[in-house]
């Protein structure tokens, strides 16, 4: 199994100061960022082993005024992992802060940590 949280967080912890893989915390410090991973399975197995993991991370974003800015920058870094990006979309929030939910996925080849897609 391969967990590229680390990376995904280094790629875009400097994009605001509030980044972590929780549900943010202090709402009066935004924007905020959230990095999750919703899944991570096995997508070859041979020789009694993973060849390669399919991985999908959901990244939420939430502003007073607006998330596109902070959007396109998260996705310029995600894509540089090689991730592919397959949603992006605002969401209602009853607390009437702009929220946008961005969703990554790829299939890594565990011997080269290479990144492919469906």
């Amino acid at each position: 199994m391969l967990n590229k949280k680390e990376e995904i967080y280094a790629a875009i912890k400097d994009i605001t100061g509030n980044v972590g893989d929780t549900y943010p915390a202090e709402w009066e410090k935004l924007p905020a960022i959230q990095y999750v991973e919703e899944e991570n399975r096995v997508q070859q197995w041979t020789d009694n082993r993973e060849q390669s993991s399919y991985v999908r991370y959901r990244i939420d974003i939430w502003d007073r005024v607006s998330t596109s800015a902070l959007a396109v920058e998260v996705d310029k870094k995600i894509a540089a992992l090689g991730f592919k990006r397959t949603q992006c979309m605002d969401v209602d929030d009853p607390n009437g802060y702009k929220h946008k939910v961005m969703r990554y996925e790829g299939i890594i080849n565990m011997k080269d940590d290479r990144v492919a897609h469906t």
